[in-house]
């Protein structure tokens, strides 16, 4: 099971990476629609967050090595699905830093996430069979 929820987040987190990498104003646009939408906007964000968060957390308690990153990523979007849907003012002073003029943060953070994921994937080279 921990083999798939490593699976799962380098999928996720290499495609959303890239799609931050070179669409980081599409993203800008997508946070702005839902800090548009206020606190619901929030709940929003926050729901994907917990659903991410808790399907890795849940599946993969790893805390050694390169899979300690995925829990530690896992516990990271729980923490920010749960301030969101609790405090969901916290969560809209995030999404009031999003911006064109930084979209810059967006790439940055998409670098990041295609990093970790490389790293995650690395960690199969020695299980993958050889001919």
């Amino acid at each position: 099971m921990e083999r798939a929820i490593e699976v799962f987040f380098v999928l996720n987190f290499a495609a959303i990476g890239l799609s931050h990498l070179v669409q980081p104003r599409a993203w800008v646009e997508f946070f702005q629609i839902l800090r548009g939408r206020g606190h619901a906007g929030v709940l929003m964000n926050g729901m994907l967050s917990l659903l991410v968060g808790t399907l890795i957390v849940s599946f993969h308690n790893v805390w050694t090595g390169a899979g300690a990153i995925v829990t530690v990523v896992g516990w990271a979007q729980v923490a920010k699905g749960v301030v969101s849907v609790t405090a969901p003012a916290a969560g809209l002073r995030g999404l009031m830093r999003v911006s064109n003029e930084r979209a810059h943060e967006i790439r940055i953070a998409g670098a990041v996430f295609v990093v970790l994921s490389a790293v995650i994937a690395s960690t199969w080279i020695d299980a993958w069979p050889r001919p």
